[in-house]
Parts: C-alpha cells; sequence; structure tokens
C-alpha cells in the first residue's frame, strides 16, 4: 500500500492511537486525519484534538463528533427491541459502538478524499474484525491499515521508547504496566487483561469505575417508570427524553444502586476465551423494562420467536455483522413485531438489583377477566380443557400403547 497519501485514523488521543497516528506520517509519509467519537464515555475530547495538532495534523483534519444520539437511536435501540445478550448475559456494549465508528470512517474517508482508514485494535482480539467487516460492508474499495498487525512494537515498554524517540508526550501512568484496559460508551464501560486474566480470582474493587458496590448503595428501594412506544424508550417518570437523555439519566440511576455489574467469560469470535468485567447500569435497567411491557402486548407466538432468534442476533452484533444482509432481515422481523409495544413499566431499584414489579399498555393482551380464580362471567369455558389435553396427548398415549405391546 505504498501508494496511500491520505489516512482517517480512529483516534482516542491516548498513548496507543498517538504513536499510530506518528507512525502513519512516519511509515506511509502520509496525511493523517483524525476522527475521535463521541460515544458518551465521559472523556474530556479537546485534549485529543491539541494532540493531534501538536503532531502536524491541520484542523480541517481533525474531527471530533458527538454521536451520542444516533448511537443510541439507530444502534442500541433497535438492539434492545430484541432483547439481544451474547451468550445469555452480555449486553453488547463495546461491540455495537463499532459499526457507527466504521460507519463515520467512512463517510469521513469520503468527504476527505482518504485512501485508507486506520484502527488501534489489536490481532488478538475481536475489535478489528468489527471495524474491518463493516468498513468493508459500506465501501468494499477501502484499503485498512492495522498497526498492531504490521509493525514489531509488540510490548509496552517498546511501545514506549519508540514514542519517547518520536517526542511523543508520555503520561506518567502508562509507564508502569496498566493493570488492566478499559473501553467506555453512553451503554458501558468494559475492563479486560492483566489483574482479570486469572477467572478464579474475583474482580478487584478498584476496576469499577461506573456503579457503587451494591453492599454500600441506598438502603431504601427506588421506583421508577419507563414509558415506552413502539418498543423504543420515551420518558422517565412522565418526563419525555431523548434516546441519549433517557439512557445517560438511566446509567445515574444504576450507579448509584448498584445495577448492571457483569463478570463474564466469553467466547471470541477469533477463538479464544477471555474474561472481561462489564458495567452496564442504564442499559440493565433498560432491558429488564423492555422485556416487562412485551409481558403484556407482545403474543406467545411471537415472543418464543423472538426468543429463538435473539441468540442468533445477539452473535451477530458480537461478531460485527451489523452490516449484513441476515441482521436486517432479522430487524426487519423484530421491528415488525415491536408494533404494538407500547406502555409504562414500573421497577424497582434495590442494591444491585433491578426488578419489573408492574406494566400497562392500551395494547395489553392481559385479560383479567380470562385468568381470574373468581366468576370470569364466560368469559373461558373450562371444559375446553379436556379436549384440548386429550388431542395434545394423542401421539404421546400411542407412543405409550405401542412401547407396552
Amino acid at each position: 500500500m505504498s501508494d496511500i497519501r491520505k489516512v482517517v485514523l480512529a483516534y482516542s488521543g491516548g498513548l496507543d492511537t498517538s504513536v499510530i497516528l506518528k507512525w502513519l506520517q512516519v511509515t506511509y509519509g502520509c496525511e493523517v486525519v483524525t476522527f475521535t467519537a463521541d460515544l458518551g464515555q465521559g472523556e474530556e475530547l479537546e485534549p485529543a484534538r491539541r494532540k493531534a495538532s501538536a503532531m502536524g495534523v491541520p484542523d480541517d483534519h481533525i474531527y471530533i463528533d458527538d454521536l451520542r444520539e444516533e448511537f443510541v437511536s439507530d444502534f442500541v435501540f433497535p438492539m434492545m427491541r430484541a432483547n439481544a445478550r451474547y451468550e445469555g448475559d452480555y449486553l453488547l456494549g463495546t461491540s455495537i459502538a463499532r459499526p457507527l465508528i466504521s460507519k463515520r470512517l467512512i463517510e469521513i474517508a469520503r468527504e476527505t478524499g482518504a485512501d485508507a482508514i486506520a484502527h488501534g485494535a489489536t490481532g488478538k482480539g475481536n475489535d478489528q474484525v468489527r471495524f474491518e467487516l463493516s468498513a468493508y460492508a459500506l465501501n468494499p474499495d477501502i484499503r485498512i491499515i492495522a498497526p498492531w498487525r504490521e509493525w514489531d512494537l509488540t510490548s509496552r515498554t517498546a511501545l514506549i521508547e519508540w514514542a519517547e524517540r518520536h517526542q511523543i508526550e508520555v503520561p506518567k501512568d502508562k509507564r508502569g504496566e496498566s493493570p488492566f484496559s478499559t473501553d467506555a460508551n453512553l451503554l458501558h464501560t468494559s475492563s479486560e487483561g492483566k489483574v482479570l486474566e486469572d477467572p478464579w480470582e474475583e474482580t478487584p474493587d478498584y476496576v469499577y469505575s461506573r456503579t457503587v458496590d451494591p453492599e454500600d448503595a441506598p438502603e431504601e428501594a427506588e421506583y421508577i417508570t419507563i414509558d415506552f412506544e413502539r418498543g423504543d424508550g420515551v420518558g422517565l417518570n412522565g418526563e419525555s427524553m431523548s434516546p441519549a437523555t433517557l439512557l445517560a439519566t438511566l446509567n445515574d440511576l444504576g450507579r448509584r444502586h448498584g445495577i448492571g455489574r457483569l463478570d463474564l467469560v466469553e467466547g471470541r469470535f477469533v477463538g479464544m476465551k477471555s474474561r472481561g468485567m462489564y458495567e452496564t447500569p442504564g442499559g440493565e435497567i433498560y432491558a429488564r423494562a423492555h422485556r416487562g411491557i412485551e409481558q403484556i402486548t407482545l403474543d406467545r407466538g411471537a415472543t418464543h420467536l423472538k426468543d429463538e432468534l435473539m441468540p442468533r442476533y445477539a452473535e451477530m452484533i458480537y461478531n460485527g455483522f451489523w452490516f449484513s444482509p441476515e441482521r436486517e432481515m432479522l430487524q426487519a422481523a423484530i421491528d415488525h413485531s415491536q408494533a404494538k409495544v407500547s406502555g409504562t413499566v414500573r421497577l424497582k431499584l434495590y442494591k444491585g438489583s433491578v426488578s419489573v414489579v408492574g406494566r400497562k399498555s392500551p395494547n395489553s393482551l392481559y385479560s383479567e377477566r380470562h385468568v381470574t380464580f373468581e366468576d370470569d362471567q364466560g368469559a373461558y369455558d373450562q371444559r375446553d380443557a379436556e379436549g384440548f389435553i386429550k388431542l395434545n396427548a394423542l401421539r404421546l398415549r400411542l407412543l405409550a400403547q405401542r412401547d407396552r405391546r
């Protein structure tokens, strides 16, 4: 790829991507455009602008975009409509952010006439796959530079030495071995590596950054309501909110009550198992609430079919196939199921747990008249159950008769 003249780099402003920025300039002799996404990670992003500028990137080549609303409305909420959890637990906080970052990388490459994009994902993880599958789906001709698969900087010590040789500032807290790595956005914070690599050892308290210890959470439970329209959250405690504002507010509630901690050993797409600690306070509350409103608005057949499809859908997102036809096909079916999923859910937040304690909807399929133990005034004829049972038992009786002979 010696003919590359301009590259768009996914740039955080941290040590790794700062080294990558300079490495691209030195190795490829190309212009570098930096792109920093504000996905609600809670960090000041202007230092990334200053660092990029100090390394010779022109102002019109530095992109810092606020993508919080797009992230929640176009990526998180569609995923939540499916009740997606990878391997039954993981709410896919890192996975769902990657296709949006790739989408914007491709858009900026088109706007600036860049020949390639670059990212800082390592060759061992899932993110390299997610970034690149998404990029190729959006631009099949794009060229991708993944420095961790090219350079010989195989350790943090080598990375720091290279940075110092090229006058890149190395923060004091980066000179020792980092105890773990983190990734954060509006949906979650993930931590992995180093102190978390032994799956037998409990996660140290200092790893948690987004939630209080459930044991230290308030002694009094807190009750909230979430309003839904067509499967998406639209309000909290009766107040209308945008998608990003709703999730951010739920994060604050979840933090206070120690909700959303997950210690998980997962099967990576690249083949190995890894242990991670995830904090998804608002996402856990929201996911519980969404299932709660579906309980009274979604038909049994549709509910069960969604539950069968969910693991496959979650795996598509985890593996990086957001922009695939199969994910879009499933999304169309899932979105169709949400047409009547509107109403209000009441939840109880208490010491690390979130429980659905009430739900109501103008589209409710719940009929108290049919299920009551009191007089149902002819709504249901209990004698109908006899024929229903006999027809369902017919094949079982024939099997038993055969086996008895």
